[in-house]
């Protein structure tokens, strides 16, 4: 599983990679706080501007895109239970 590092102004945060998908030319990506087991789940989205040399992703916040984003994950990890709870995924 990849685990990718996102900078923070107080301190660096480890998230592991559970799926991708594009919607509309945008990547999203769901990603796990634990590598393995119960974690909290989150769904962020790519804001990569052109000319930047690192990835920038932010959360996603609308609540029908994340309804939306929720089910093709589910959908494409089958394997994994995904409880979505509003405010995000668990």
């Amino acid at each position: 599983m990849e685990k990718i590092i996102f900078k923070g102004d107080a301190e660096d945060v480890s998230l592991y990679v559970l799926d991708s998908t594009k919607l509309a030319g945008v990547e999203y990506l769901l990603v796990s706080d634990v590598e393995e087991g119960d974690g909290d789940c989150f769904v962020l989205m790519e804001t990569t501007q052109p000319g930047d040399t690192e990835a920038s992703y932010a959360p996603v916040e609308d609540e029908e895109l994340l309804d939306y984003l929720a089910n093709i994950f589910a959908e494409q990890l089958e394997d994994i239970d995904i409880e979505y709870e509003a405010g995000g995924a668990h």
